[in-house]
């Protein structure tokens, strides 16, 4: 098998970061493309990433807009294909997309909602990581990146989004025991409060101004600060990097302060 000596920062390096058209998706694919990879930008609807690829390219970087629909195995496979034509071999997979139904209880929470959520965000890693492993084992290198969340320690009111989140952690940990042979890491990155469109939909359900809702939320961080998702793009930004190749199998909450 070629190695590819990954530790020349002169190498071009191919980046999929996914749901990233807004929050931390589109953090983490602006890091990274100051950091000098191409970034593949995915999310459901090609023209919704538009903001974030000029973001990019404004600021020197290289990047592109893929439309996938990551629960769609067939839309994974084309759009990766699409990806290594267009920006070279992808060596590097942030599984970011995910998306979170209303609060609900196991017995409220319908068959429809549980598919939707676990689809998105443990089916689609999976279709993701799959398509994107071959072009790592023919470089000897690569790095991947699940976006997990505290919640995957438990969330009585989104039994869907915790069994999802905690799903990944597993999924990453196997990846990182079968992978590692081959020079490819990889981690889990648990969020806490970050803002984004699906925190600021919580803050709705509590009849508050979003505003209103980070300043009561930071009192129960131990920082007193809610997160940004620069936060979530200084950790994903390591765990890609040559640096962190001793680094695999890991979780780590990004979340203010310890969690349990």
């Amino acid at each position: 098998m070629t190695q590819i000596n990954m530790t020349n920062h002169a190498i071009r390096r191919t980046a999929i970061v996914t749901g990233a058209a807004r929050g931390i998706g589109a953090g983490v694919a602006r890091r990274l493309a100051r950091d000098g990879l191409a970034v593949a930008v995915v999310d459901l609807v090609e023209e919704d990433c538009a903001g974030t690829v000029d973001a990019i390219t404004r600021d020197g970087g290289t990047a592109a807009a893929f439309a996938a629909d990551v629960n769609d195995e067939s839309a994974v496979t084309a759009a990766v294909a699409r990806i290594a034509a267009e920006l070279g071999a992808p060596t590097v997979l942030i599984n970011n997309a995910g998306i979170g139904g209303p609060n609900a209880g196991v017995e409220e929470t319908s068959t429809q909602q549980w598919d939707a959520v676990t689809g998105v965000s443990l089916r689609g890693a999976f279709f993701l990581t799959r398509a994107v492993t071959p072009y790592m084992l023919a470089a000897g290198w690569g790095r991947i990146v699940n976006m997990s969340s505290i919640s995957a320690l438990g969330d009585s009111g989104r039994v869907d989004y915790a069994a999802a989140k905690a799903g990944l952690i597993g999924f990453t940990k196997s990846l990182a025991l079968r992978l590692g042979q081959h020079g490819v890491t990889a981690n889990a990155i648990g969020p806490g409060f970050v803002v984004s469109d699906m925190t600021r939909v919580g803050a709705q359900r509590r009849g508050r101004s979003f505003e209103e809702h980070q300043r009561i939320v930071a009192q129960t961080i131990p920082v007193r600060r809610v997160g940004q998702p620069e936060d979530i793009a200084h950790t994903a930004s390591y765990l890609v990097s040559p640096e962190a190749g001793f680094v695999s199998g890991q979780v780590i909450y990004v979340a203010g302060g310890p969690v349990d």
